[in-house]
């Protein structure tokens, strides 16, 4: 099963500069996950697509959809359990 993270962001948000690190270690801890980094100005589609409301938004997928989605800083320990959750 295939589990993918989208990391909504924006340069100009303090809070997507606060979740950056935690996502950079879940990166190197978990090898099978796609994550993906979606620049909200730049690729405001995606975010439409998503229903992107606020920064930064986190969004764990597997081949069923969505499994999870958080809104905010949020801390390790969630993000790690919901991609468990979703098979990573």
């Amino acid at each position: 099963m295939s589990v993918s993270l989208k990391d909504f962001y924006a340069d100009w948000c303090g809070p997507c500069k606060t979740q950056d690190p935690i996502l950079e270690e879940l990166e190197a801890d978990f090898p099978g996950v796609n994550f993906e980094k979606v620049n909200v100005d730049e690729e405001q589609d995606v975010a439409n697509e998503y229903q992107v409301r606020s920064l930064p938004t986190l969004v764990i997928e597997n081949d069923d959809g969505i499994v999870e989605r958080f809104v905010g800083v949020t801390q390790r320990d969630d993000i790690e359990a919901a991609l468990q959750e979703a098979g990573a």
